[in-house]
């Protein structure tokens, strides 16, 4: 076994994951898996830069995650920061105050090697589901963007998309800085326009309508599989693996577009840092599954965040 931790930063959150990992068996056993929402993309669809406040809360977290790491005596380490900070101006202010804080480099990454290790990430404990079909597609709903993998035992096929949760929510529902409550039909028109614009975009290299089975991962995904199952707090382990039919994705997204702040924040199950957001991550997922036909998800809460485990280990 190898010691290693993970960490993904993306628009909207920050994760850490230490591990135990044996390459041989393709065995993960989880030693620390946590989520802190850092919204650092907060504004930079408008301006182009990471806001100061934004910076420090995801500084915040990485001095929470470096005592974590050292309690645990991790090997190595390896940081992957995601849409967020790729879009930037400033992200050399990020890369420094990281690179302080935990002694390595993030490695702000394509949305092609995103979508690489959410799809090994996601998959490799499947493989020996015979009961799923495959080909697999694997869909990443971010907070900035959303990455497509179509694959078997590997990647045939990415695309990294511009349609996340928080992007579409400050793009379209967002009214004098505050988020409409509830967003009004026109508004939602709008956001559902610009995601099919880019479902257009990512069918053009990535063949989403041959998957046979489609794996949800990301908290918008795992949020509505809480929901669908009416779980009394967010339970990783009644999600992963759960499965969520269209009807049931078609009536929780049409809930959370028209229900308001207090309604959602009411949800036992929702992280307070997705209150706002949910609905657009809800409508990029039900968007997906009628483009290609889907009648249900498969949710994964192993992701992007085990990929790069795997590929440190």
């Amino acid at each position: 076994m190898t010691r290693v931790a993970a960490v993904d930063c993306g628009t909207n959150s920050i994760r850490l994951l230490v591990a135990d990992c044996d390459p041989e068996t393709g065995e993960l056993v989880d030693l620390d898996r946590r989520m802190t929402i850092v919204r650092l993309g907060q504004g930079v669809d408008r301006t182009g830069r990471l806001a100061p406040e934004a910076l420090e809360r995801t500084f915040a977290a990485c001095r929470e995650y470096a005592a974590v790491i050292k309690e645990h005596g991790a090997e190595r380490l390896r940081f992957v920061a995601t849409s967020a900070s790729r879009d930037a101006e400033n992200r050399d202010a990020f890369v420094r105050g990281v690179l302080d804080i935990l002694g390595v480099e993030p490695e702000v990454i394509s949305g092609d090697q995103e979508a690489e290790f959410s799809f090994t990430g996601a998959t490799k404990e499947l493989k020996g589901s015979d009961h799923l079909a495959r080909p697999y597609l694997v869909v990443d709903i971010g907070g900035g963007s959303t990455e497509f993998v179509v694959g078997d035992d590997h990647v045939r096929a990415a695309r990294s998309v511009d349609v996340g949760c928080v992007r579409m929510t400050e793009r379209h529902l967002v009214r004098d800085g505050v988020v409409s409550d509830p967003p009004t039909d026109a508004q939602i028109a709008a956001m559902r326009a610009d995601i099919e614009a880019a479902l257009d975009l990512a069918e053009e290299t990535v063949p989403l309508r041959e998957a046979r089975t489609l794996v949800g991962l990301a908290g918008s995904v795992t949020t509505v599989s809480a929901i669908a199952q009416d779980l009394p707090e967010y339970d990783s382990q009644a999600i992963h693996h759960s499965r969520v039919s269209h009807d049931r994705v078609r009536e929780i997204t049409d809930w959370l577009l028209h229900s308001t702040h207090a309604e959602r924040a009411a949800v036992p199950s929702m992280h307070p840092g997705r209150v706002d957001v949910i609905a657009a991550g809800a409508l990029v997922l039900l968007s997906i599954m009628e483009r290609i036909g889907a009648e249900e998800v498969v949710v994964s809460e192993h992701d992007i965040l085990d990929g790069i485990a795997w590929s440190v280990a």
